[in-house]
């Protein structure tokens, strides 16, 4: 008779810390912004509600599990990034945004704000686990952007440490692990050489970009942007994660000016300059404004084919 399998060992507990917001939260939309595509191998979105994400810190990697309830948020962390990670917990899950700074102007502000009380923004302390997957967002479908971000991060990354989410989480890779990709692979997943390019000069000077997590908003994109191939698009989605930048609204986007325009003045053909004059009775808070635009869910309808699909694997 085989002898019995012994039972698995149950996973190690990690560290714990608990925080108490002072006012209503929704994990789902504050961290919402960090998840790139829903097969993002740095994120996960539970069933029961928590989230599961995996971090390069500047203590290492680290795996931080959250979840909320009875009106606290509850903070588990493994790996040597999990002190790191567990410091930061608040302002991860919004502590250092201030939602009564707001002032709606607008019916479906008012509203959008109303149906979603526990909007905050979240602040994460990282500048390139940001910096990199908006760089690969660019002038892209999100879908191919997605798509490399998971290829390149499942085969040059590595596991997340902890239990994990069932094994299926991944840390990004480190800025030379990066540096040393190969120009092959980075065809394999799709990413043209100008993306790629960007990507190998950033990590170049990794350590004064992560620097800027200590400058104000404004001043961290500037300094962002001295890498060539990094402009306002870019530098705004990244500092609206690593800030928490209430205020840095994103220029140079193929479909949000056209979505502010049309909810704010009925105009479906706003430009930049068009949707940064509607959005100036919002002055400091105008990230937030776009955010809830979003939100509402009252967008033009589509008269335009879709942004099509580029395979440069096939060149």
């Amino acid at each position: 008779m085989p002898a019995a399998r012994p039972a698995p060992a149950a996973p190690a507990a990690g560290r714990v810390r608990t925080y108490v917001p002072d006012g209503p939260l929704d994990l789902g939309l504050v961290l919402g912004p960090l998840r790139r595509g829903p097969a993002d191998p740095t994120f996960r979105a539970m069933p029961d509600g928590s989230v599961w994400r995996a971090s390069l810190t500047p203590a290492g990697p680290g795996t931080l599990r959250v979840s909320a309830h009875g009106g606290a948020v509850r903070g588990e962390a493994w790996g040597p990034g999990a002190e790191w990670l567990l410091d930061r917990l608040p302002e991860m899950v919004g502590a250092a945004d201030d939602p009564s700074a707001f002032v709606p102007r607008h019916r479906l502000l008012a509203h959008a704000r109303h149906r979603r009380p526990g909007l905050r923004l979240t602040r994460t302390g990282l500048v390139l686990e940001s910096l990199i997957p908006s760089v690969l967002e660019q002038k892209v479908t999100t879908d191919e952007a997605y798509r490399a971000w998971r290829l390149l991060v499942r085969k040059f990354g590595e596991p997340a440490p902890g239990p994990a989410a069932g094994g299926r989480l991944w840390v990004m890779p480190a800025p030379r692990t990066w540096a040393l990709i190969p120009s092959w692979e980075w065809h394999r997943a799709g990413v043209d050489n100008k993306r790629a390019s960007t990507i190998l000069r950033a990590v170049r000077v990794a350590a004064r970009l992560e620097e800027a997590t200590g400058m104000e908003p404004r001043e961290a994109r500037a300094r962002l942007e001295v890498v060539p191939g990094i402009g306002p698009w870019t530098s705004a989605e990244a500092v609206q994660r690593s800030h928490g930048a209430a205020d840095e609204v994103t220029t140079g986007d193929l479909h949000l000016p056209g979505i502010v325009g049309w909810a704010l003045a009925g105009d479906r053909h706003a430009d930049d300059a068009l949707m940064l004059r509607l959005l100036e009775p919002y002055a400091g808070q105008r990230h937030r404004a776009a955010r809830l635009i979003l939100l509402s869910g009252v967008v033009p309808a589509r008269r335009a084919p879709r942004m099509p699909v580029g395979d440069i694997r096939g060149l």
